[in-house]
């Protein structure tokens, strides 16, 4: 049997981790030489590719020198910190990525904290040294001192280092010796990774995440800790209240290239999945039934934001989604906690109404995404803060927040923060950019990218991620304009919002269905405005010249999901359908 290297790729948000599997893939030569692969071959869901993120964690295995090299992809966004967390367990060593001017963000201190703490030897690849302006060799020195701040041991703190552009598709251990490959990385793996340990003795397995099949239901994902497994053998399914649980194994799956490939039986040190195991949860352990020896279960971050979800009852319920009842939402939302592990959901004492913690917006945003791309509808009301007492104090979820932003504009990013309760804690010239982190209660970052964008000209870069709970920092003032709220239904006419145009912006088209109560636009004053737009021009025989002018309208804002949730006050609700988001009034007449 070939020997066996497991090793992770973390990385902030947009540093090439995927890019960089891409090419591995093609070094070992996965495909055929005709074959068509495509780019980002692992962010293969619809949304993963729409975001240019990683939401869900791969494993993709290749074949190199006949060592066989496991590889991770995980999240890089802190949302999706239960993921990595969970993935982290099945790797021997880490490749930490980092983008050659933008050096380590706060999400690469997130993930790589994890990872020196669960002991993992880490590798250093300094990513993007193509680009323009940057600069390998200071980002080296700022790697460093994080490790140093992470409490690296000393065989941590010298990592190996290797620079290239994955997107180039060459590495090198020096970034101005430019090779024409990614071989340099690969035989970094082989020689430096070391080798997955495989000790004798009884089956040791954890389950770290899920996948599921049509055909065999659910299937357990994890790393062999210990033991050989086979073929259909009985095993004990040791779970969270202590029980052991005798199943079968129907059948056994190791990774191979972009898919799994049936075996007959598992050593320790492999990555295997298993079907037949249906009744399990993420962090059960397979052992024996015999003498049991479960493994400590993993501790899961907890949540810092809630959000009612709810059915869909506005004026126009039923019309585009497949899944509309009560009985449906709660059923998915149920679902969606066996394999999401940071998720949590409660019922309310209505049949209807949920509430769903999670780790933030974008965490919560990427769940009702994919529902609504599933053919649910449902309604969402404002993101609330979770607070908790400790000592007696009032204590909330606080963020570090990093924004870079062109140095004319710096001075208003720094007033939008610190008005929300934000600390300017560093101020730094990165190349032409400003570099400006801040310590912000959570709640204040809510509806902050709107704003920075608009006041920088859409040149802001803001990344945050939770850092601590702290004692509540007072109330927050905001300039909140008024909402405009359209009381009729029908659909608008360009005669009406040519009228209306000087009393704000307006979030809808001509000949687009509205119904009353629904929020059609933002108000100039802070209160808010109940107009019809619904009202044509009345037509009489009479014509005067210059009376019968083209109406001139300002094209409608657009929001994405995020921003809906970010935008909406707590008397507004979000509506998602599979073709609509709307703004509406909890109370709509």
């Amino acid at each position: 049997m070939s020997s066996i290297r497991n090793i992770a790729i973390i990385a902030h948000v947009d540093h090439g981790k995927t890019t960089l599997v891409d090419k591995m893939l093609h070094a070992a030569e996965l495909f055929r030489d005709n074959q068509e692969a495509g780019e980002l071959i692992l962010d293969n869901n619809d949304l993963e590719r729409e975001r240019g993120i990683t939401i869900l964690s791969k494993n993709v295995s290749i074949n190199y020198k006949g060592v066989k090299i496991n590889i991770i992809d995980t999240p890089g966004h802190a949302d999706f910190g239960g993921e990595v967390e969970r993935v982290l367990k099945m790797a021997d060593s880490v490749f930490l990525l980092v983008d050659a001017f933008e050096g380590p963000m706060p999400q690469t201190r997130f993930v790589l904290g994890k990872a020196l703490s669960l002991g993992l030897k880490p590798i250093v690849v300094i990513n993007k040294v193509d680009k323009p302006n940057c600069r390998p060799d200071e980002v080296h020195d700022q790697v460093f001192d994080l490790f140093f701040n992470l409490d690296a041991t000393e065989e941590q703190l010298e990592f190996p280092t290797f620079y290239g552009s994955s997107k180039m598709g060459w590495m090198s251990d020096d970034w101005k010796n430019q090779t024409d490959s990614i071989v340099p990385l690969l035989d970094g793996i082989v020689d430096l990774v070391p080798e997955a340990p495989s000790p004798e003795g009884d089956p040791q397995l954890q389950i770290t995440s899920l996948d599921f099949s049509s055909f065999v239901g659910r299937i357990a994902i994890g790393r062999l800790v210990r033991g050989t497994l086979q073929e259909g053998t009985f095993v004990g399914l040791a779970k969270a209240d202590g029980s052991v649980k005798k199943v079968r194994i129907k059948e056994l799956q190791t990774f191979e290239g972009l898919g799994r490939k049936k075996v007959k039986e598992v050593k320790a040190g492999d990555l295997c999945a298993i079907v037949g195991i249906d009744d399990f949860e993420i962090g059960d352990t397979v052992t024996t039934v015999e003498n049991p020896d479960p493994l400590p279960r993993m501790a899961i971050e907890e949540p810092t934001m809630s959000m009612l979800f709810m059915i869909n009852n506005s004026p126009f319920f039923g019309k585009e989604g497949k899944f509309v009842t009560s009985r449906h939402l709660r059923d998915r939302l149920y679902k969606e906690t066996e394999k999401n592990l940071a998720l949590r959901v409660e019922a309310t004492d209505s049949e209807d109404r949920f509430i769903v913690y999670g780790r933030g917006i974008l965490h919560l945003a990427v769940l009702i995404e994919t529902m609504r791309r599933e053919g649910y509808e449902l309604q969402v009301g404002q993101p609330q803060v979770l607070y908790k007492e400790i000592d007696g104090v009032k204590n909330e979820p606080i963020e570090s927040l990093v924004i870079d932003v062109p140095e004319a504009v710096s001075g208003k990013a720094i007033e939008l923060a610190t008005q929300r309760k934000g600390e300017l804690l560093i101020m730094e010239p990165k190349g032409d950019m400003q570099h400006l982190e801040f310590q912000i209660p959570s709640r204040g970052i809510i509806g902050l990218r709107n704003n920075i964008l608009t006041a920088t000209a859409g040149e802001a870069i803001m990344t945050h991620r939770f850092k601590e709970y702290a004692p509540y920092k007072g109330d927050i003032a905001t300039k909140n304009n008024g909402a405009i709220i359209s009381d009729q239904t029908g659909t608008p006419t360009a005669y009406s919002l040519d009228k209306l145009q000087d009393r704000g912006t307006f979030f809808v088209d001509p000949n687009e269905e509205i119904y009353e109560g629904q929020v059609v636009g933002e108000f100039n004053r802070p209160m808010d405005l109940r107009v019809n737009i619904v009202r044509g021009k009345k037509l009489t025989n009479m014509r005067a010249s210059g009376s019968d002018d083209n109406s001139k309208i300002a094209p409608k804002r657009l929001f994405s999901l995020e921003e809906c949730m970010e935008y909406i006050r707590e008397d507004e609700l979000v509506e998602v359908t599979p073709e609509n988001i709307r703004m509406r009034k909890i109370k709509l007449k």
